[in-house]
């Protein structure tokens, strides 16, 4: 089931309504009911991989804590295999097997495998991952066993973030699931207030820039520098929304029922580091590899060569992660390569700033910063966006020609029309990265809700109801899935 759906229009309050009246001690079975058929309406027979998963783990969980030495680590073992084989079967054997067969045919051996006629399943590296910490967890001493075996299914299966996170840990969930939570009027409004917000994103920016991101990047070698740099710009901004959007309602439905997901985007465009970016982007996903793989790797007290072989094996296996194509593993080692980079330049850097007067203006540097950054995530997102690592070099290619033309008058119209916009729509999709700005930039400052409450009533209801009234006019709901769906 989608957020952006009216399926969900019907759903979430039912489910909201029902999970009050319910009494405490049958909540849980409420909830993972409600969880399974909102999974469902993707495949259902993936519930299937879901109730192996968790029966594996589950069981693993229980039997890790009652063993010690090497039991422990064969319980483990044995969890991580499972989950991980789900992995590899799903998402990664049609993609091994067709690099097998490509340097097979190079070899002139000409040996081929058979391909699985399979669909991915749904948030399955979601899923798969959240189960992982939680064995983790148990293993590490810092999580005791769920004994509940339905309240460890509603750990994985908690609709919200059941398949597109965040990625939870079960330190935070699971302890409130066996709480019980009372109506709370204000926690409700705040969480329909971030719901509303989220599908603003989603609905009236994610997916207008959606239409002109895919009509160049599918068909990028009929286009040159102008339309490829704006549909770069565009997807960057899509990505955000659409991602940090179905977040913002992740969190916010959660929060209707008193149950605190983690934030899961601050403001990461506004990052002047590529470190800064991957402490503000997809935290939930960016700590799980730090805790489970960069620092168990030796994280950064080692050597330098050792921290840097680290950092390119945990961003490609993050871009591993995203999809099974090289297309990402290119776009996560190119941002392990840039964090290389930029500590091996730190010393030099410095000085330069120093040198140059830049660091007597501290805002300027810094914008200066912001800026470079986010032209190296918006390369980054080439790779990210396009089916092909051809396709990707053709944009990198081609970003600096056909500039000329942009001097004409007319010429943003045309430009618009080339990517499929009329001059409205064009003009709603500046609007809405706007508006998406603003909203960041007071929130890292003082706190949208903590601006709203400062304001008098008319002001506010004033500003809902024009959210309100954009959601229904400028919104597009035509069944978009969400990006991170896929992964």
């Amino acid at each position: 089931m989608l957020f952006n759906s009216l399926s969900f229009c019907l759903f979430f309050p039912l489910v909201t309504i029902l999970y009050y009246q319910t009494p405490h001690r049958f909540r849980w079975a409420l909830l993972l009911a409600a969880s399974c058929y909102f999974y469902m309406f993707f495949i259902p027979y993936y519930m299937l991989i879901l109730a192996f998963t968790i029966i594996v783990d589950y069981a693993a969980g229980v039997l890790i804590e009652g063993a010690a030495g090497e039991r422990r680590k064969m319980f483990l073992a044995l969890s991580m295999i499972a989950n991980v084989g789900a992995l590899c079967v799903f998402k990664y054997y049609n993609f091994f097997i067709d690099n097998v067969s490509g340097i097979s045919a190079y070899l002139g051996w000409h040996y081929t495998l058979p391909m699985l006629s399979i669909a991915l399943p749904i948030g399955l590296s979601f899923h798969t991952f959240q189960a992982m910490s939680y064995t983790i967890e148990v293993y590490r001493g810092n999580q005791k066993a769920e004994r509940h075996f339905g309240i460890y299914a509603l750990y994985v299966m908690f609709y919200p973030q059941l398949v597109a996170g965040p990625i939870e840990r079960p330190q935070n969930l699971l302890p409130q699931f066996h709480r019980e939570h009372t109506f709370d009027p204000k926690q409700a409004i705040s969480g329909l207030k971030l719901m509303a917000w989220g599908l603003f994103k989603k609905a009236v920016v994610a997916d207008r820039l959606a239409l002109g991101v895919n009509t160049v990047f599918s068909h990028a070698h009929g286009f040159d520098g102008p339309p490829l740099a704006i549909a770069t710009f565009f997807f960057a901004a899509q990505i955000y929304c659409d991602f940090s959007g179905y977040s913002d309602i992740a969190i916010g439905s959660a929060r209707v029922m008193g149950i605190d997901l983690m934030t899961n985007f601050r403001q990461p465009y506004h990052s002047a580091s590529i470190a800064e970016f991957w402490r503000r982007w997809h935290i939930s996903l960016s700590t799980w590899f730090k805790d489970y793989v960069y620092i168990p790797l030796g994280g950064s007290k080692t050597s330098h060569a050792r921290w840097a072989m680290n950092i390119m094996i945990v961003f490609t296996l993050s871009g591993l992660w995203h999809g099974a194509n090289w297309t990402y593993v290119v776009w996560g080692a190119l941002h392990g390569m840039y964090l290389i980079i930029g500590r091996m330049t730190a010393s030099l850097r410095l000085p330069l700033s120093e040198g140059s007067g830049l660091a007597q203006f501290p805002l300027i540097q810094r914008a200066l910063n912001t800026f470079v950054v986010f032209t190296l995530v918006c390369i980054g997102w080439i790779f990210f966006r396009c089916s092909t690592v051809g396709d990707a070099w053709y944009i990198l290619r081609n970003l600096g020609g056909g500039w000329s033309r942009m001097a004409h008058v007319d010429s943003i119209l045309i430009l618009g029309k080339l990517m499929g916009y009329s001059g409205t729509q064009f003009a709603l999709c500046f609007f809405g990265i706007g508006a998406v700005e603003c909203f960041d930039w007071i929130d890292s400052r003082v706190g949208v809700e903590k601006r709203l409450s400062a304001c008098n009533w008319a002001v506010r209801w004033t500003l809902y109801y024009a959210l309100g009234a954009a959601i229904v006019f400028w919104g597009i709901f035509g069944q978009e899935q969400f990006i991170y769906f896929q992964f």
